[in-house]
This record gives structure tokens, C-alpha cells and sequence, in this order.
């Protein structure tokens, strides 16, 4: 188990999640914000869904 550095929530890194924001967040953590296996499934979909609407210089 290891620990969410956003949102401090344990989850399994092994556990097997589709969901294409879950892709997308996972590319961010290690293209953008070199965070890259420190997040949650949670807060990586989170985190596509409002790269998505915001963070208009990823999306280009």
C-alpha cells in the first residue's frame, strides 16, 4: 500500500483501473509534473479531467 501525496489516501499501486482519464493522468504525472507513482487512482483521474478543462498549454 502506499500513500497518496495529494490527498493522503492509501491505495493499492498494483490494482488494475480502466479509465482513460486514469491513462491521461498517469501521463501527466510523468510528462508534466514528474510526480509519477506518488498518486492515487482518484487524484490522477481528477487531475486529467481538470488538466483538461484548464491547463490549456497540455493540451496543445
Amino acid at each position: 500500500m502506499k500513500q497518496c501525496s495529494i490527498c493522503g489516501a492509501e491505495y493499492d499501486e498494483n490494482a488494475e483501473i480502466s479509465s482513460v482519464f486514469h491513462e491521461a493522468g498517469e501521463w501527466l504525472a510523468e510528462e508534466v509534473w514528474q510526480d509519477a507513482g506518488e498518486l492515487c487512482p482518484r487524484c490522477l483521474e481528477n487531475r486529467a479531467q481538470l488538466a483538461m478543462m484548464y491547463a490549456h498549454d497540455c493540451n496543445q
